[in-house]
């Protein structure tokens, strides 16, 4: 008897074909898996569930007496109860690596198109507004080389946008981390700093942490204050990870200059969300990894993870905590 796979929102195809040739797939997207009844019963008897943002807490760990592996298609999981799951001895596991390179173009392109405009420069060309050579000064932005950026979290994609500032763009590399990074001070020149000071000397700060208990609301209206005036504030981590009103507040009183934001506290983002209608916020809909090269390699390596634990092998990438 094939083991029984529920495969949850995401999985490129044709990993998800290559799955159903090994094992029983059941594909669910966007249900309510807490009274989805069709749902609830295949939970029953699965054995494995892979996917994209499926909150396994203990009401759902409860309804899964024979799960033996947990596979994200992503690097974070903050979706995950990870006491609840380490207490039932079962496998989770993410996707680091994969997409490091690709979050961190992302991220740094959200930190251009902020500094220079581009999103409303577009938009000004587009509607017919350019009628002369010249453009006023009132459209003028702001340099992005030789300046300081502020990068709170140094783990994979902190080091790689820490790479593009330091390589690309001639500039000095701030950090502040849970610890110190001699390999990143030595490659990238990079200085560690407290976090109050890291705000109030960097032209442009780089929100680039996992979502935790102790991250969740780090950065709000204190940390607001503390930045230039003429700071440019990034959040490519979690949206929870900033206090979303007080990020309002300070954009409306001109604590900071502007904002890009691939991620916000709700998502999908309300329509009527104040941030969508300041000319000097950036936003895009969390798409960090999604190219469909990484979105692929993505589904690659959690499938792959899936499979060792389901064979009874501990997996590459299991999350131990």
């Amino acid at each position: 008897m094939r083991k029984k796979v529920i495969v949850y929102n995401r999985l490129e195809q044709p990993v998800l074909e290559k799955l159903k040739e090994k094992y029983d797939v059941h594909y669910f997207k966007d249900v309510d898996t807490r009274k989805d009844p069709t749902f609830l019963q295949q939970l029953k008897e699965t054995e494995g569930i892979i996917g994209l943002e499926l909150p396994v807490d203990r009401e759902l760990l409860n309804s899964a007496p024979n799960l033996k592996v947990i596979s994200n298609v992503s690097v974070g999981y903050n979706n995950l109860d990870m006491e609840e799951i380490n207490k039932r001895n079962i496998m989770a596991t993410n996707t680091p690596g994969v997409l490091t390179d690709t979050v961190a173009d992302a991220i740094f392109g959200i930190l251009v198109s902020a500094a220079r405009r581009i999103p409303e420069l577009d938009h000004y060309v587009k509607s017919g507004k350019w009628t002369n050579e010249t453009i006023d000064s009132a459209y003028f932005g702001l340099d992005v080389h030789h300046k300081k950026i502020g990068i709170i979290g140094m783990g994979r994609i902190g080091k790689a946008i820490a790479k593009r500032a330091h390589f690309g763009f001639d500039m000095e590399v701030l950090y502040h981390s849970r610890s110190r990074k001699p390999d990143v001070e030595e490659t990238f020149s990079a200085e560690y700093c407290d976090l109050n000071n890291l705000l109030s000397q960097s032209d442009f700060v780089c929100l680039i942490t996992p979502l935790t208990p102790e991250t969740e609301g780090m950065i709000g209206k204190n940390e607001f204050k503390k930045m230039k005036k003429t700071a440019i504030f990034i959040n490519g981590s979690r949206g929870k990870t900033v206090v979303e009103e007080d990020l309002i507040e300070a954009l409306q009183c001109g604590e900071i200059a502007g904002a890009g934001l691939d991620v916000f506290e709700k998502e999908p983002v309300d329509s009527d969300n104040t941030l969508l209608k300041m000319k000097n916020v950036v936003t895009t809909p969390h798409i960090g990894s999604s190219t469909y090269e990484t979105e692929l390699n993505m589904s690659k390596l959690a499938a792959h993870n899936l499979e060792e634990g389901l064979e009874g092998r501990i997996p590459p990438n299991l999350i131990r905590e």
